[in-house]
């Protein structure tokens, strides 16, 4: 362990979690550690570029498949980017009893896109805003009862979720490093080399580095992705000449609608991301080695809500955890909730200046492959290293087996559910939903064995 971190360092007084003990903990940081105010902005860039394409991905798809104005569009983005700061803020610090109060980067959900584009090709903008805050309740009200619910998650079934975040995420990166699905140049030598010396770089420094280089490994590899990337023709500065300076936020720029029926696509979804996103907060606090208590899992779920509830008002899609920055803790031995509480601030600010949120929205694929494949294959292993830890007893093969080849299977074969009613096919639609559902149902069916 570095000699430089002092566990003294803390954000304010420790919460009440159950933070493990174990003399031997691999992290740098643990969760209530709060390292230097410089280093934590490094760290927290870290996670922001992880989660970045994430981020500005879902409001680039809704405004294309609605023909929106170049104007329109990066009013969007510039919203989605600054609510997601505030959501991951609230997550992270914690506001009374909203927020799980762990690392948890926050932003808008690929899971939305689909009703968003129903409800504003039918009702406008404002009936989207307006069944996003509307539909956010349904998420508030499910934290509510989640408490009772927590013991049909043993760890049979969350190292199950956890296992298959990893997994289904692993296709994405792979896209990535590819050149990005659909993209003219996919599979070229030139995308992969650029993916494999970004992947290469974050092993040998995350592995044989000390300090701030090795938890900022993935930063690192990134920077020097862009770096060899611009000889290489793969960078278009363009859009960044093109953003403007300062864009402020803007309550109900467009009006407001808050009709019931424009919620009825946005069920189904609210549904699925409430699922998920139990799990990517269990995957967190394992990685974490923080056991959450059902309360702050119910407050994690709140916190998805608000967070939601607050992007309706500034224009915003709905917004969830985001299971993309699950494997930095593991990989960076960084768990401080500082670290991303900072990132939180980052991203608002990152909302204020689009030309700064240009530059890392125009990344190349290939550069966040490298670092994906790493970071997702990390998730994945952590959730084998849960699953190694339950009895290999028939029951509990049965159920790992059938929820990791629904899971996978309906994500590789998505066209498998193309003939389920609409509320099941959204339900069923993500393969870490698909997996959750199975795996909780059949640790209710099957009986334990004696």
């Amino acid at each position: 362990m570095s000699t430089t971190i002092s566990e003294k360092n803390v954000i304010n007084k420790p919460n009440k979690q159950n933070v493990s003990s174990k003399s031997n903990s691999a992290l740098l940081y643990k969760i209530d550690d709060r390292p230097p105010l410089s280093v934590a902005i490094l760290l927290g860039f870290q996670n922001i570029i992880a989660a970045f394409g994430g981020i500005v991905a879902v409001p680039l798809v809704v405004a294309g498949a609605l023909g929106l104005s170049v104007q329109d569009t990066a009013f969007l983005v510039s919203a989605a980017i600054f609510v997601a700061g505030i959501a991951t803020f609230i997550q992270a610090k914690g506001i009374w009893k909203i927020g799980a109060r762990i690392p948890c980067i926050m932003g808008t959900d690929f899971t939305f896109v689909a009703p968003s584009i129903a409800v504003a090709s039918a009702a406008g903008l404002p009936g989207m805003f307006g069944a996003t805050i509307l539909g956010s309740f349904i998420e508030m009200i499910i934290s509510r009862f989640l408490k009772p619910l927590m013991r049909f998650f043993p760890p049979v079934v969350t190292g199950t979720v956890v296992t298959l975040i990893g997994l289904t995420l692993l296709p994405v990166s792979m896209d990535w490093a590819a050149g990005g699905f659909g993209a003219a140049d996919y599979g070229s030598i030139t995308n992969v080399a650029v993916s494999l010396v970004v992947m290469t770089i974050i092993i040998l420094l995350n592995r044989y580095a000390k300090g701030i280089l090795s938890s900022a490994s993935i930063l690192v590899g990134i920077v020097v992705g862009y770096i060899i990337s611009y000889p290489l023709g793969m960078l278009d500065f363009t859009a960044v000449k093109e953003a403007s300076w300062i864009a402020l936020p803007s309550i109900f720029k467009y009006g407001i609608d808050f009709n019931p029926v424009n919620v009825i696509p946005f069920i189904a979804a609210y549904l699925v991301t409430s699922i998920e996103t139990v799990g990517c907060l269990m995957a967190i606090g394992e990685a974490s080695e923080v056991e959450l208590s059902s309360e702050q899992l119910s407050a994690g779920l709140l916190a998805d809500g608000i967070g939601s509830f607050i992007a309706g008002f500034f224009g915003a899609g709905a917004n969830t955890s985001f299971s993309q920055n699950v494997g930095l803790i593991p990989l960076t031995r960084v768990a401080s909730r500082f670290v991303i509480i900072v990132a939180g601030v980052i991203l608002m600010l990152l909302g204020l200046f689009p030309k700064f949120s240009t530059l890392i929205a125009i990344m190349p694929n290939p550069v966040l492959g490298g670092a994906g494949i790493v970071m997702f294959g990390v998730v994945a292993a952590s959730g084998i290293k849960t699953l190694g830890r339950v009895k290999g007893n028939n029951r509990n093969l049965l159920i790992i087996a059938v929820s990791l080849a629904l899971g996978l299977g309906t994500t590789m074969r998505p066209d498998f559910l193309a003939n389920l009613p609409g509320i099941l096919k959204s339900l069923f639609s993500s393969g870490i939903s698909t997996g959750t559902i199975v795996a909780l149902l059949l640790n209710i069916i099957l009986k334990e064995e004696k």
